[in-house]
């Protein structure tokens, strides 16, 4: 069935796939639609809807309600990531499941409230402290919109972390014709739920990589939730052992988990030696500027990022052998490029990494991609 959708209509559907029974989040323009469209929707199918009295407010409720079991979202966009910034650091520690949608808009500060931009991919990263590593997803579509959300859902409750939304204004307000019966149903990962009977320790894990059962705030055990560093039970600790174990097990549940992060969508053609790799609103024009280029005989592959952090390193590293240029468009001064940079570091030859940059809030047209590739 053909419908007229926008990204902030395909999140909330596919969150609701995903199960998503608890939402809290504050205005901010461009996110508002989504917090409109939950507060809508959640009440009507058991669900709590709740708009905060600000930033702050709101992603503790989504920490809490999430430790009693809730699926929780949250949406907000670049100020709002920076007031969230301190409970996501506790969502990190307390190792709380939590979807964050953020939508990009031109910054800093208020800057283009209404203008579009990806000048928070490297803010999305490093937007708390500590150096954790963080999981962010960046759909390119609107049907990615829809999956990707029940994905974010999924990492959250297998990995027991906050996941990222990275999307923009473009994405979110931009309404589009799309077949929904072409969209992805992807299947639930419930969270792993400690047994009623027996000894619970709240964060005990076997090895460094596992992520430690749950068992929510309020039911059948004594369940402690902590922002300071911790043992395997819950009490803050300062033993160099049990600080090491934390600190390392909070780095490895993520990083040895590596290959099941990495979502792209490769567009490869024989013999060609330009690569162009993008993500989000930007990649449609990657799309346009690879058919028009070929379509005069020209050769390119591209790659796709839907999974932004972390860094896809292996699908990047395939996708950039035997080519000499990649081609890096993205709406800000090149923050994504560091990243290919870095992981061609390793690669012999060494292909040329060049960025496509736009920051004056209009979109990068094809013709400016086109104008960079090779035969």
């Amino acid at each position: 069935m053909r419908e007229l959708l926008d990204g902030a209509e395909a999140i909330t559907r596919g969150a609701r796939a995903a199960g998503c029974n608890f939402f809290a989040g504050y205005p901010i323009t461009p996110a508002t639609p989504l917090l409109l469209r939950m507060l809508r929707d959640l009440p009507n199918l058991g669900g709590i809807g709740i708009q905060g009295e600000d930033e702050i407010a709101s992603i503790g409720m989504c920490i809490g309600a999430a430790m009693t079991g809730a699926k929780a979202m949250t949406a907000t966009s670049g100020p709002g990531i920076s007031l969230y910034s301190e409970n996501i650091g506790m969502a990190i520690m307390g190792e709380v499941p939590l979807v964050i949608v953020a939508v990009q808009r031109l910054g800093p500060a208020t800057g283009g409230a209404t203008t579009v931009a990806q000048g928070d991919v490297q803010f999305l990263r490093w937007c708390t402290s500590g150096g954790f590593p963080i999981i962010a997803l960046c759909p390119s579509s609107i049907a990615e919109c829809y999956s990707l959300t029940q994905h974010a859902f999924n990492l959250a409750e297998k990995f027991r972390t906050p996941v990222f939304i990275a999307t923009d204004k473009e994405m979110m307000s931009a309404q589009q014709s799309v077949d929904t019966n072409t969209f992805e149903h992807i299947a639930r990962v419930e969270r792993a739920l400690a047994p009623n009977h027996g000894e619970f320790v709240s964060y005990y894990t076997r090895k460094l990589a596992d992520i430690p059962a749950f068992s929510p705030i309020g039911g059948a055990h004594l369940t402690r939730f902590t922002t300071s560093m911790h043992d395997e039970t819950g009490m803050l600790t300062k033993k160099p052992s049990n600080v090491n174990r934390t600190s390392r097990h909070l780095y490895q549940k993520i990083v040895t988990h590596r290959d099941e992060l990495e979502f792209v969508t490769r567009d490869m053609q024989d013999g060609a030696t330009t690569l162009i790799v993008s993500y989000g609103i930007t990649a449609r024009s990657m799309w346009q500027a690879a058919r028009d280029a070929r379509s005069t005989g020209k050769r390119v592959s591209t790659l796709t990022i839907q999974s932004l952090w972390l860094t896809p390193e292996k699908s990047l590293c395939d996708a950039m052998r035997g080519v000499s240029r990649v081609i890096v468009p993205e709406l800000n001064f090149g923050q994504y490029r560091l990243e290919i940079e870095r992981v061609a570091y390793a690669l012999d030859p060494r292909p040329d990494v060049i960025g496509v940059n736009r920051v004056d809030g209009e979109l990068i047209e094809p013709e400016e991609i086109t104008a960079l590739i090779r035969e």
